[in-house]
C-alpha cells in the first residue's frame, strides 16, 4: 500500500507550468482566496516585509524564506514558485538555506559557490528513500502520515536510538525513487555587508531599485532563450508552443526529474537544470530596495512599474508587508477570463537602511558654537580673493 502512494508526486493536470493532455478543470476557484500571510522584520542593516496570497488558484504552491540574520553578517531571502504541486517549493524553503550554510564554500567565504551547490543539492536530496519520505511529510495529510511511519521504520539510527541525518544511507521501499516530477523555481538574494548576490533558476525575479531605476538582477529562464534552447536541444529535448517537450514552460527548475534522466550528461547540461544563474553586485548609497517575486506578479507589472509603485507606496506606508499586500491586490484579476492576475502571488520587499551620521558630542557642539579667530593676514587675503572673484 505504501508504494502505491508515490503517485502523488506526479503533477496535476492543467497547471500553468505543466501542460498535459486533459481539460483544465478545477485549476481556478469560483472566487479568489484573498487572505494574505504577511510578516515584517529588520536588523541594523535592512528591513523587510513579505506577503503571499493564493488568489484564484485551487491550491497554494508558493513558498518563501526570510532570514535577516542567517549568521552575524549575512541575510537570506528566497521565493519558491512550485508547479505540479507544493512539495518541492516547501522542500526548498525548508532546506536550501541550510545547505547554503553547510557548504564548505560558505565557510571559505565563497557565496557564489555555496549558492550553486545548495541549488544542485536540492535535487540530490529529493531522491531515494529519505527524499521520498521528506517530500511525503511536506505533502497532504495521508502522505505526511505515511512519511512519518516510514521514518519510524526505515530511518537509520545511531547507537543511542536517535535518527541520523544521513540522507544517502536510508533504505526502504522507495530507495529507488528518482525524485519528484513536480518542481519549483528558486530566486535567492543573499546580502553580506555591501555585497548582494542573487541566484535564480526559473522565472521568479529579483529587481534592484537604484535611484528609482529598476535593474533586473535575474533572468527569466524561458525555453525560447537562445542559451536555454541550445542546451535543451543538445540534451535530446524539444520545444513546442514555448514549452519544454510540449509540457514545461520553464527551462530551469529544482525538481522536474523527468527532464533530468540523461546519465551521460552532467546536471548543468540536462534538458531542464537546477543550475542557477548567479549575479553579484556591490551595493551603494543609491540603492533603495530589492523586490523578489514570483511570476504571478511579473505577469501583471513590469520591473519598472513595480519599482515606481513601491516608491509611491513607501511615501504613504511604513510597514513593508502592507506595501506587498497592496501590490498583490493590484495584480489580482477581477475574473479568470484572461488568465493574468490569476496565479499564486508571493513578494518580498527588502529596504536598505541608509548610513546615519554619528551624533555630535558636547565637545564638538561647543567647538562649532565658539567663534574662531583667524590670523589677520590670512583673513584679509581670503576676503580679497573672494571679492576679486565676484562678478
Amino acid at each position: 500500500m505504501l508504494a502505491n502512494l508515490s503517485s502523488w508526486f506526479r503533477p496535476s493536470l492543467g497547471t500553468d507550468r505543466h501542460c498535459q493532455i486533459g481539460v483544465e478543470m478545477g485549476i481556478y476557484l469560483s472566487a479568489p482566496k484573498t487572505e494574505k500571510f504577511s510578516e515584517d522584520g529588520e536588523n541594523s542593516r535592512l528591513r523587510y516585509g513579505y506577503s503571499s496570497m493564493q488568489g484564484w488558484r485551487a491550491t497554494m504552491e508558493d513558498a518563501h524564506a526570510a532570514f535577516p540574520d542567517l549568521d552575524a553578517s549575512t541575510s537570506f531571502f528566497g521565493v519558491y514558485d512550485g508547479h505540479g504541486g507544493k512539495v518541492v517549493a516547501k522542500f526548498c524553503a525548508k532546506y536550501l538555506h541550510q545547505q547554503f550554510l553547510l557548504s564548505e564554500a560558505y565557510s571559505a567565504g565563497n557565496l557564489i559557490g555555496s549558492l550553486q551547490k545548495a541549488f544542485l543539492r536540492m535535487d540530490e536530496m529529493m531522491r531515494g528513500q529519505r527524499g521520498w519520505r521528506e517530500l511525503a511529510i511536506l505533502g497532504d495529510k495521508i502522505n505526511k502520515f505515511t512519511g512519518m511511519i516510514e521514518g519510524l521504520i526505515w530511518s537509520p539510527r545511531s547507537s543511542d536510538g536517535t535518527e541520523q541525518d544521513d540522507w544517502a544511507s536510508e533504505e526502504g521501499p522507495h530507495s529507488d525513487f528518482s525524485g519528484p516530477t513536480s518542481g519549483s523555481t528558486a530566486c535567492i538574494a543573499v546580502i553580506r555587508d555591501n555585497q548582494l548576490v542573487v541566484a535564480n533558476a526559473g522565472d521568479s525575479r529579483c529587481v534592484l531599485s537604484r535611484k528609482g531605476q529598476a535593474h533586473n538582477l535575474s533572468k527569466d529562464h524561458k525555453p525560447d532563450l537562445e542559451a536555454e534552447r541550445e542546451r535543451i536541444l543538445k540534451a535530446g529535448g524539444f520545444i513546442h508552443a514555448g514549452r519544454v517537450n510540449g509540457s514545461l514552460n520553464l527551462a530551469r527548475a529544482i525538481g522536474d526529474m523527468e527532464f533530468k534522466q540523461n546519465k551521460f550528461l552532467p546536471v548543468e547540461k540536462q534538458i531542464v537544470t537546477a543550475n542557477p544563474d548567479i549575479n553579484a553586485v556591490e551595493l551603494c548609497d543609491d540603492d533603495d530596495f530589492i523586490v523578489i517575486a514570483c511570476d504571478g506578479i511579473w505577469d501583471c507589472m513590469s520591473s519598472q512599474q513595480l519599482v515606481d509603485y513601491v516608491h509611491d507606496q513607501l511615501s504613504l506606508e511604513i510597514k513593508l508587508s502592507v506595501v506587498c499586500e497592496r501590490v498583490l491586490d493590484r495584480c489580482l484579476a477581477p475574473s479568470t477570463a484572461s488568465g493574468e492576475g490569476c496565479d499564486n502571488m508571493t513578494m518580498i520587499l527588502v529596504q536598505f537602511k541608509k548610513p546615519t551620521q554619528p551624533p555630535v558630542t558636547t565637545e564638538q557642539q561647543q567647538a562649532i558654537d565658539e567663534p574662531q579667530e583667524l590670523p589677520s593676514s590670512s583673513a584679509a587675503a581670503g576676503d580679497a580673493d573672494l571679492k576679486h572673484e565676484e562678478p
